[in-house]
């Protein structure tokens, strides 16, 4: 099998923040539900969030608040906010343009259905049916994106409705380790592709620093993704 370099900037694991830019459009898109048709997710993010939602037996009390965003739909919400909360509230809580975890269909912003729930900070508190769905979320590869004590490294105020599919068993790895996905990314970087594998959950995990073309040898039961930065995370699945 052959990765080709420019393959970097796709995939579950990718990288965005205020200083990994994307551009991209997803390639698969699909509407949460009739109920809800304004609201999409990628594929197989969407599959394991209704799997998820589905254990804890959630019903109508936890609802999909914001999906995926194109560019110009998060210069409109950012635009908004800047004029409605000012400078300081938006950017703690709203991501710039092609920075933002939106565009890539990859984020979910869920809250529990009250009235009046808000838009920009929906109340997805660490208690009842919204606790069980964050601790049920990384089997089903999501982890809750911003926290407070890891603000200074992902710029981002805590954001406890705001959860990132990144795939299983990295959303389990994540959560262990009580890593953010920017400190997620560096850890990987010293599991060296093919002879030094991080092993964990039945899976061998492997960096795969950017080259012009990647040839890897031919295997069942992988996952390969890139990190929008300088290379690929691949996860084989042990036999």
């Amino acid at each position: 099998m052959k990765i080709r370099k420019e393959e970097y900037k796709k995939g579950y694991l990718i990288l965005v923040n205020h200083s990994h830019f994307y551009t991209k459009t997803p390639e698969s898109i699909s509407r949460y539900s009739s109920n809800f048709p304004n609201i999409k997710l990628e594929n197989e993010a969407l599959v394991n969030l209704k799997k998820a939602l589905q254990e804890i037996d959630a019903k109508d009390s936890i609802i999909p608040v914001s999906g995926y965003r194109t560019e110009k739909e998060q210069r409109k919400i950012y635009n908004t906010s800047l004029k409605e909360n000012g400078k300081d509230y938006t950017e703690k809580f709203v991501a710039y343009p092609n920075t933002s975890e939106h565009q890539t269909g990859l984020a979910i912003d869920l809250g529990k259905n009250i009235e009046n729930l808000d838009f920009i900070c929906p109340s997805f508190p660490n208690c009842g049916i919204s606790k069980k769905f964050r601790e049920i979320a990384p089997e089903y590869g999501f982890i809750e994106r911003y926290t407070e004590e890891k603000k200074n490294m992902t710029k981002i105020a805590k954001e406890e409705w705001h959860f990132r599919y990144v795939s299983y068993p990295h959303s389990k790895i994540i959560t262990d380790l009580h890593f953010c996905l920017e400190e997620y990314i560096e850890y990987i970087k010293q599991f060296s592709y093919p002879t030094n594998p991080l092993k964990k959950y039945g899976y061998k995990i492997f960096f795969l620093p950017l080259q012009e073309e990647i040839e890897l040898n031919n295997t069942q039961n992988y996952l390969i993704s890139g990190n929008n930065e300088d290379g690929f995370i691949l996860s084989i699945k042990e036999e």
